[in-house]
């Protein structure tokens, strides 16, 4: 079985030296947060992922949650844990002050969410929901909302949910059906049912606000029609206690590939009572409030499974002796070499760190970016923010996942024929991590938002946001012989992403269906172009850091090792990309539908 060691190390690696968090705090005035202060953080984190959820993630997936009429129970030790998350404040974290919280900014608690998420990502979607629905409410609940739910979601007695998907409609939601009738006294009542809500129902909090989606009686057709309310489980009365029980029932869980002890719930809404929040017909507006904080949790998961693989990976390699390495014995005295010898295993290892610290670069960078939308002094510094991590997280969301999908299967491979059995652990991190490529929108939706919404219809010039960053650090960095092997390689890219969203959009011009057909492809050669980015300012940190003697020279060696993999190994599969994205759109539509047979 894998044990869970939370790289913190590298988290402060990326955080201080790479992303330089002590200067991204004082530009926003933050005088009170600091690298010192999230250092401690990262510590305690530490030890609360480790040894208190680390040890519930194989036995919550054997156990998975229990459903007996509408009642949700998770498995063994998932409340205790719950409690104690609470009672060390974990969910404050971010909220604001006035409702309990600590207001810290989104960038704090990243790590916190990437180690617990490590862990055991199935409990971490209990609270992981209830950051969507306190954004959602702090931005457009009123203050008579914001009094009743923040105090407690916020100091987590309550969690939170979003109710989006149904039956009929999962990411096309301009089909939802579920409705919402006035009441005489202002409130609703919403009829309709909601499939795939993580932590819809569940036995460690004493209420669930839902945020949920519906249709006004007359509302326009399709997603211009949908506003958005707050419904919760348990009515809440005047002084705050609650109430009587709302008609909104879990109708059954899911059963499912991965992440078990996560309640997965169908919910009935039955005449539940609910509160409109936000403007009527403007629903989707309010949701993305919170949508892009979303997918961000979302990329993390990739984060998580590509670490988990590694570490599990990197355990197993080195105890484990098979074969000699084909250069002559590595290990002579014994019967065989371990296996971290053999360059085959050394490329798995590789793939699945390089994934994990990328992504985990990208994902604290697209954090910072959201600190900077909320709170940044001009409306300029925020919309430049705002645009750039618009840009950025279809990217986050899909590539990490797809590649952190890819690391999970390394850590299996690694491990042979023990990797396909259940003791090792490695197997639930493959079937965890599945599900992350599809919630949250598809790969193949956030590809197209990508290509279709965040570039094209901007004539590009959301991607020349972020390429001036790219073109930006290369001419810094231009005299910097030791870092030429990551600077060229970027400088080339930069110009042939460019064109080739250009060819795309000629072809787009004569037939839009050029678009989805090119659309993944596109996300990913972003996705692994975007990382090479990343990876080249760790590697210069690193060098900075060997340079000046800091110390630790060990880490900052393995660290431009790892660029070194990255660029040569990894980056190259944008040419691959590029070259299916030549490949067109006819040879995917001449086959017939009658002709698609078995």
């Amino acid at each position: 079985m894998t044990q869970y060691k939370a790289p913190v190390r590298d988290m402060r690696f990326v955080l201080n030296e790479v992303l330089d968090l002590d200067g991204h705090y004082q530009k926003l005035g933050l005088d009170e947060v600091n690298s010192e202060l999230i250092n401690a953080f990262l510590e305690e984190g530490a030890k609360f992922s480790e040894n208190e959820l680390a040890p519930l993630n194989r036995s919550g997936d054997e156990e998975g949650c229990q459903w007996n009429d509408g009642v949700v129970t998770t498995p063994k030790g998932f409340k205790e844990a719950y409690a104690k998350y609470v009672e060390g404040g974990w969910p404050a974290m971010g909220g604001h002050p006035e409702f309990g919280g600590q207001g810290l900014p989104g960038s704090a608690g990243i790590a916190i969410s990437e180690m617990t998420g490590t862990a055991n990502w199935s409990w971490s979607m209990y609270p992981g929901l209830s950051h969507g629905a306190v954004a959602t409410i702090e931005e457009h609940g009123t203050p008579e909302q914001q009094s009743t739910y923040l105090p407690k979601l916020i100091s987590g007695e309550w969690t939170g949910t979003m109710c989006l998907t149904e039956p009929h409609c999962g990411s096309d939601l301009g089909t939802l059906k579920t409705k919402a009738e006035p009441q005489a006294d202002g409130s609703y009542k919403l009829y309709g049912t909601k499939i795939f809500i993580s932590a819809g129902e569940h036995d460690m909090a004493d209420n669930i606000v839902h945020i949920v989606l519906a249709r006004l009686p007359g509302a326009p057709e399709g997603t211009k029609g949908i506003s958005l309310f707050i419904v919760p489980k348990m009515m809440v009365n005047a002084d705050g206690s609650l109430g009587a029980r709302n008609p909104v029932k879990c109708g059954s869980i899911e059963h499912k590939m991965g992440i078990k002890a996560s309640a997965t719930c169908v919910m009935n809404f039955d005449g539940a009572t609910g509160y409109l929040i936000g403007p009527e017909n403007r629903g989707l507006n309010c949701m993305f409030t919170f949508m892009n904080f979303a997918r961000l949790g979302t990329a993390i998961q990739g984060v998580a499974h590509a670490e988990a693989g590694f570490q599990g990976g990197l355990r197993y390699a080195k105890e484990r002796l098979a074969m000699r390495a084909l250069s002559g014995p590595k290990n002579p005295n014994g019967p065989a070499d371990p296996i971290i010898v053999h360059p085959d295993v050394r490329r798995m290892l590789l793939t699945a760190k390089a994934f994990a610290e990328g992504g985990r670069a990208m994902v604290y960078w697209a954090a910072m970016m959201g600190d900077t939308v909320k709170l940044a002094k001009t409306e300029e510094e925020r919309k430049e923010a705002d645009e750039l991590m618009a840009f950025i997280t279809p990217i986050a969301k899909a590539f990490i996942t797809e590649v952190g999908y890819e690391a999970a299967n390394h850590g299996v491979q690694i491990y042979g024929g023990h990797g396909f059995i259940r003791e090792w652990g490695m197997e639930q991190n493959v079937r965890d991590a599945r599900i992350s490529t599809l919630y949250e929108g598809t790969t193949g939706i956030q590809a197209l938002d990508l290509l279709g919404r965040k570039v094209l219809q901007t004539q590009g010039a959301a991607l020349r946001r972020f390429t001036k960053l790219m073109h930006k650090f290369c001419e810094a960095n231009a005299d910097n012989a030791e870092l030429q092997e990551f600077i060229a390689p970027l400088v080339s890219l930069n110009k042939e992403w460019s064109d080739m969203t250009m060819a795309i959009g000629m072809k787009a011009m004569q037939n839009p269906e050029n678009v989805s057909a090119a659309a993944v492809d596109y996300l990913m050669y972003s996705g692994y172009v975007v990382t090479g980015y990343l990876w080249a300012q760790m590697a210069k940190a690193a060098q900075d850091a060997l340079a000046a003697g800091q110390g630790d020279d060990d880490f900052y060696k393995a660290k431009i090792s790892t660029a070194r993999f990255y660029f040569k190994r990894l980056l190259p599969r944008t040419a691959s990309h590029k070259l299916a994205i030549e490949g067109g759109l006819e040879c995917m539509m001449e086959l017939d539908e009658a002709h698609f047979a078995f």
